[in-house]
């Protein structure tokens, strides 16, 4: 590895999938892999430890050779405390978080979200794509998770706020189409299928 600090990548694949009738949409399939595999492809080799939050089918997760980390809450409080219970067995000093039904993230998202943090001096940094911000999608300090902590404990659980309070930055990328669409409905779906087909 380089002299740069040690990133610790948290899957997050937690959430109730509502508009996907309740599936756990980390294994839903797309062209014959489950969404979680396509994700990990693309960000476990960015970072030195990867670690998957997920509440639900623990032992099927597991199977992928990664360390599944559920919340501990009594009940489905989102993505910031999934960060948190994964931040805690984290060893790295930054956490990169991203959903686990994006498959086409970027294969430089570390890298540049990582140079801007240092550039800018700031210990929280989300993606953008030019259109809209991605609240799920972000690299943070671990200096940060008692902060973190903090919020969850008080059931103050939207990311997007905790972010404005934090002063996040914001890198955008504009130079790959289709890279932070995410699997939200059937016909996301659909669309990543049709994606899927020139994905490399």
């Amino acid at each position: 590895m380089s002299s740069r600090p040690e990133i610790t990548a948290i899957i997050l694949a937690g959430g109730q999938a509502r508009r996907m009738t309740g599936q756990d949409k980390g294994l839903i399939e797309l062209a014959g892999r489950p969404l979680i595999a396509w994700v990990l492809e693309r960000i476990a080799p960015q970072a030195d430890e990867t670690l998957i939050s997920a509440n639900r089918h623990l032992e099927t997760y597991a199977k992928l050779g990664y360390p599944v980390v559920p919340d501990r809450q009594p009940d489905y409080r989102g993505p910031m405390a999934g960060i948190y219970a994964a931040g805690q067995q984290a060893r790295g000093e930054w956490l990169l978080a991203v959903p686990c039904d994006a498959p086409f993230l970027p294969r430089d998202l570390v890298r540049r979200l990582l140079d801007h943090a240092i550039a800018t001096n700031s210990r929280l940094v989300r993606a953008a794509d030019g259109e809209q911000v991605h609240y799920t999608l972000l690299l943070l300090h671990r200096s940060l998770l008692p902060d973190l902590a903090a919020h969850v404990s008080e059931g103050r659980l939207k990311l997007q706020s905790w972010q404005a309070e934090r002063a996040a930055e914001t890198v955008i990328f504009s130079d790959e189409p289709d890279a932070f669409l995410n699997i939200n409905t059937p016909d996301d779906l659909a669309a990543a299928e049709l994606r899927a087909q020139h994905a490399c």
